[in-house]
């Protein structure tokens, strides 16, 4: 191995996938093994030079003669096999400074809206589909799906003539699915025109099939303590270890969520986790839509300084009720910082005879069963 292979090797997705496994962040399988292999080797493709200097993906926008553009990744599998995990590693590490990873329903969503403004602002437009692509392609040269799955004919509509011009413009795809490309959109009105769309991604993309028989999903919260009292340095570091665990070691950001039209700021979101603080969730104007579409997103929820509540905040107190019942039906999970136990956070003001069932499911969403629930997206 040359010295500018090895360096790649040392920053790429399998060598931070095998850090992680070190560190306990992790247990090695076999089947997420050899799908970090496949993407440290698009990893790599993205990174070597080129004779004219620079990057391939720089040779890909113009820069001197392109090279043939590097197959994407498909990462297929059930639920809980690390797929997420393993393209959010390759998100965060690979060079290429126009990249955008994003749900496959909210890209769609983003297209159509697109599509309509675009008619809206020039209603002789005859094909929205090029500017379209130019917009896309201009913002991110490397497009990565989560839970790639096409249910709707609106989008089946558009998808093969939207994806021929991304590959066209030099646009690499990942993406994770429970779906091999093979079954997309199958059995629906409709199918047999949305073949040449499958037929084209298969020529595009590898698929990796993640066949562990073990869902690390299920039981990933389990053993941990869930409710921490009291609120403090110790309890701090304890959701700190929990986010770390259940998302995998992977760097938070920030996330938006779009609800009936409004932006609802994540400020710390890593896969299917997300943690907040207890005022900025509770304390806000949010409301029982706002919860669902959270409890519906993650998995699990870290949720750091519940305090004590009484009459005079009485609209936090029923905010919180709320959120609970979201988590609860989503089983979502909660880890939480707390002032106290659960049966005294709100003994005294209006509502507190309703929060009596608060206190019970948060008790029920500390247990055992609770925590190898499957989450209800």
């Amino acid at each position: 191995m040359s010295q500018t292979e090895s360096l790649l090797d040392a920053r790429g997705p399998l060598a931070a996938y095998r850090e992680r496994v070190r560190d306990g962040a992790l247990d090695e399988d076999p089947e997420q093994v050899r799908a970090a292999e496949r993407l440290q080797r698009l990893f790599e493709e993205l990174s070597r030079p080129v004779p004219s200097g620079g990057s391939l993906f720089g040779r890909l926008l113009g820069r001197g003669k392109a090279p043939a553009r590097p197959r994407g990744v498909y990462l297929v599998g059930q639920v809980g096999r690390g797929k997420s995990m393993l393209m959010d590693l390759f998100f965060e590490l690979a060079p290429v400074a126009a990249k955008r990873r994003i749900h496959f329903h909210r890209f769609m969503q983003d297209a159509h809206a697109k599509v309509h403004a675009m008619k809206r602002a020039d209603p002789g437009l005859a094909d929205p589909i090029p500017p379209l692509a130019d917009g896309i392609a201009a913002e991110a040269t490397l497009l990565c799906f989560d839970e790639f799955q096409v249910n709707d004919i609106a989008d089946a509509m558009i998808l093969g003539r939207l994806f021929d011009a991304l590959f066209a413009r030099g646009v690499v795809i990942v993406a994770t699915s429970n779906t091999v490309p093979d079954d997309l959109f199958q059995n629906r009105p409709g199918a047999d025109a949305f073949k040449p769309f499958i037929a084209r991604i298969k020529q595009e993309v590898d698929t990796i099939v993640l066949d562990s028989p073990r869902d690390y999903r299920r039981g990933g919260a389990r053993g941990l303590v869930t409710w921490h009292v009291p609120a403090d340095g110790r309890a701090e570091r304890a959701l700190d270890d929990a986010f770390r665990r259940l998302s995998g070691g992977r760097t938070p950001a920030e996330e938006l969520l779009t609800v009936m039209g409004r932006e609802v700021r994540v400020p710390m979101a890593a896969g299917d986790v997300a943690r907040f603080d207890f005022d900025a969730l509770c304390g806000a104007w949010l409301g029982a839509g706002d919860y669902l579409a959270l409890a519906s997103r993650f998995e699990a929820l870290v949720l750091d300084g519940v305090p004590r509540l009484g009459p005079e905040n009485f609209d936090v107190a029923r905010r919180f009720i709320v959120l609970v019942d979201a988590l609860y039906e989503a089983k979502t999970k909660l880890i939480a910082s707390a002032a106290d136990q659960p049966d005294r956070i709100y003994e005294r003001g209006e509502g507190a005879v309703a929060f009596e069932r608060t206190a019970s499911r948060l008790e029920e969403m500390q247990s055992e069963s609770y925590l190898g629930a499957d989450h209800i997206g």
